[in-house]
C-alpha cells in the first residue's frame, strides 16, 4: 500500500496522513512514513518527542550523504543520476509507535524542479519508496507534486487530497488533480477536514464527484488540544481517529476490489 497525502497548509493534511500511518502500524503492519513537505511536521503527529525530531536532519541537508551517493563536491559539476538510495530509511529513519520516519526536507535553492544533486536523491528515495518497499508507505506531501514522476508515480496507489469546506480548497484539489493527470494519474480522492455542519457537508457534496470522495473529518477541539501539546491524533481524540479509520477501511476495500 502506497499512498500519497496533499493539500494546502493548515487543512490538516499531516493529522491525517499521521493518523492512517497509525492505523495501518496498530494492525501489525511495517509502515514508512515519509515527510516530504517543507514545513516538515509530520514527526510530532505521528508522536514522537521534540528532543528525537531536534536530532532529526532532514536528508536534503545530509550534505555528506548527498556528496558520498550522487559523487557531486562543490568542483565536480558531473554527478551519479541513479545513486544508491535502497539502504537509506533504514539507514536514517526513526521509530515510534511502529512507525519508521523519514523526513526528506526541501530544496531551497536552484527551484522545486532544479536538477541538482539534493533534488536527485530526494526524487530516487521517493521512487524507492513507491516502487521497491514492501511496506505500507504514506507520503505527507505539499501541494504540488513535483517530486513525483511517471514511473514513481505507477506505484502509488492513492492519491489522496484533504481539503477544507471551502472554494480556495476546492480549487487545490482541482489543480492536484489536474497535474495529476499530467503524470498520467486518473484516480485522486478526496477526503473533507474540518467539517463543522450540514452546510459545510452539502458544501463538499456539491463540489466533490461522490465517487472522489473518501469521507469527512469533521471538526475537532481534541486535535487542536493534542497540537499544542504536542501529542499524536491518534493518542488524543478517538472520534477523529474513528473518523480517518472509516476512510482508512473505505481505501483498503477499493484496494481489494
Amino acid at each position: 500500500m502506497k499512498i500519497a497525502v496533499t493539500g494546502k497548509g493548515g487543512v490538516g493534511k499531516t493529522t491525517f496522513a499521521a493518523t492512517l500511518a497509525r492505523l495501518y502500524a496498530a494492525e501489525g503492519r511495517p509502515v514508512l512514513a515519509a515527510d516530504v513537505d517543507p514545513d516538515a511536521n509530520l514527526g510530532l503527529a505521528l508522536g514522537f518527542d521534540e528532543e528525537t525530531l531536534d536530532s532529526m536532519i532532514p536528508i536534503s541537508k545530509m550534505r555528506k550523504l548527498v556528496e558520498e551517493r550522487t559523487g557531486a563536491t562543490p568542483g565536480n559539476q558531473f554527478y551519479n543520476l541513479n545513486p544508491k538510495v535502497d539502504d537509506i530509511p533504514d539507514k536514517v529513519g526513526v521509530d515510534c509507535n511502529g512507525v519508521k520516519l523519514l523526513v526528506l526536507g526541501s530544496i531551497e535553492t536552484g527551484g522545486g524542479g532544479c536538477v541538482c544533486p539534493e533534488h536527485v536523491m530526494l526524487k530516487r528515495i521517493i521512487n524507492n519508496l513507491v516502487l521497491r518497499r514492501e511496506d505500507v508507505v504514506i507520503l505527507d506531501m505539499e501541494a504540488g507534486l513535483e517530486h513525483l514522476g511517471r514511473g514513481t508515480t505507477s506505484g502509488v496507489e492513492a492519491f489522496v487530497v484533504v481539503i477544507e469546506p471551502g472554494a480556495r480548497s476546492v480549487q487545490t484539489y482541482k489543480n492536484v488533480k489536474r497535474l495529476a493527470k499530467d503524470l498520467g494519474i486518473t484516480q485522486v480522492k478526496v477526503v473533507a477536514n474540518k467539517v463543522r455542519n450540514e452546510d459545510d457537508e452539502n458544501f463538499i457534496l456539491s463540489k466533490i464527484l461522490e465517487e472522489d470522495l473518501l469521507g469527512m473529518i469533521h471538526y475537532n477541539t481534541e486535535v487542536i488540544d493534542a497540537d499544542r501539546q504536542g501529542k499524536s491524533p491518534f493518542d488524543f481524540s478517538e472520534t477523529v481517529t474513528n473518523e480517518i479509520r472509516a476512510i482508512k477501511e473505505k481505501i483498503d476495500r477499493s484496494r481489494s476490489n
